[in-house]
């Protein structure tokens, strides 16, 4: 808990200073400590400091890391002449396995992939195979997984806790555990479906002629979708992946300024809607007092359904061309939900202002605001994503827009047929 609390500490310190102040601090640091807060740093800030350090200072700080994350590091490098002098000055070890790891590209099963494991045959001992594990322990501080080949074709696992259950004579092939796996140039989407429809807690990479590259464990995985799952938060608030809570000022306005101009726009055409109305809002202010209930009613309906497209799309549950259930579903629900909030709405405005002129006007607003939520919110990702668009990122936008222009119209609209 200590040591995490001081890394915590050392990252607000360098994310808060600016880039001389932070490389100085960086370099005050004892090697091994620069080397782990490193990989640990905001993504901006980290790439900042790789590429103002020299080269020396680069290796030292490389030769503490395990092979996968050095090579992580290394692509984040500038220049691929000045990434491939560093592998070169590389120790050996490390430097087999990180020029192994850099020819895949990052996106692929192959960049994702793990060297720990060791490959052992169904008629080794469980002696003999200890022997193995503890060379590759000694070696590389990690115990193994057992991945068992057969005449040069992959057969399956043996679980290492099995050596602790039986004999020293006892051998492989009785406890053969089968392994999914795939091929190193598929994309990390087919990796995350094939452990979503296949739980294990790991797949073997294969190169084209069968042989083993590497192991993809569930954490690999978890740690990929939460990556995934922060980048569409990010996007869905308008902000970019590497922004961090601790970047400075600037940095944060040029990330998010495009999207909050974006959102001016939109704001004027809801405004617009209003002015159409001036006289009668003029005439009835009481008007002014409802108008952000049926705006965030509105808003906040097409974020639920919005929410739910979205994660269907990135299931691959759902697109243009099976769609019509699920709009028709998300209107449905949101007639029933109008109706609820509807005749909540209304009988506030009865009670409180005694016109139930009034109340009506806006029981039939939320209504028909609920159900624009629902059949926007879902149609507007679909649309966007057919489009070639991130629909987390710019959806929420137009939606909010849908319910705000539709909503006024329809709130203002038909108070000033019944009420001026």
């Amino acid at each position: 808990m200590q040591k995490k609390r001081y890394n915590g500490e050392q990252i607000r310190l360098l994310s808060g200073a600016e880039p001389k102040e932070r490389l100085q601090i960086f370099r005050g640091l004892h090697p091994r400590r620069r080397s782990f807060l490193l990989p640990e740093l905001p993504p901006e800030i980290r790439k900042e400091l790789l590429n103002s350090l020299n080269n020396d200072e680069l290796i030292h700080l490389l030769d503490f890391l395990d092979p996968d994350t050095a090579t992580d590091l290394i692509q984040e490098i500038k220049g691929a002449k000045r990434r491939d002098k560093i592998v070169d000055s590389l120790k050996t070890a490390i430097r087999e396995k990180v020029e192994f790891l850099l020819r895949f590209q990052p996106n692929t099963a192959a960049g994702i992939m793990d060297l720990n494991y060791i490959q052992i045959e169904p008629t080794d001992t469980f002696e003999d195979i200890s022997a193995q594990m503890s060379a590759h322990e000694k070696r590389t501080g990690k115990i193994p997984t057992l991945l068992v080949v057969e005449d040069g074709e992959l057969t399956g696992e043996l679980p290492t806790h099995l050596l602790a259950l039986h004999g020293k004579k006892t051998r492989a092939r009785k406890f053969i555990k089968p392994l999914p796996s795939l091929y190193y140039h598929e994309d990390k989407n087919k990796v995350i479906d094939l452990f979503r429809h296949n739980p294990h807690n790991k797949v073997v990479v294969l190169d084209s002629d069968e042989s083993i590259l590497g192991v993809i464990f569930s954490d690999d995985i978890i740690n990929l979708l939460s990556r995934q799952s922060a980048k569409a938060l990010y996007d869905y608030a308008g902000v970019r992946q590497e922004e961090d809570v601790f970047d400075p000022p600037k940095m944060k306005v040029r990330s998010r300024y495009k999207w909050l101009i974006l959102n001016l726009g939109t704001a004027f055409l809801a405004a617009s809607v209003i002015s159409l109305f001036q006289d009668t809002i003029d005439k009835l202010v009481l008007l002014a007092v409802y108008m952000p209930i049926v705006a965030g009613m509105g808003g906040n309906a097409a974020t639920q359904t919005l929410a739910v497209m979205v994660r269907g799309i990135a299931l691959k549950e759902i697109d243009l061309k099976n769609c019509r259930t699920a709009i028709t579903n998300e209107v449905k629900s949101g007639l029933i939900n109008g109706v609820i909030n509807g005749i909540i709405v209304a009988l506030v405005a009865i009670l409180w202002n005694q016109n139930p002129v009034l109340g009506f006007v806006i029981g039939v607003s939320m209504v028909v605001n609920l159900v624009i939520a629902g059949f926007f919110g879902a149609l507007i990702p679909l649309v966007i994503k057919r489009l070639g668009k991130d629909p987390a990122t710019a959806a929420a936008i137009f939606i909010t827009t849908a319910t705000d222009v539709f909503g006024f119209f329809t709130f203002l609209g038909l108070a000033s047929l019944l009420l001026v």
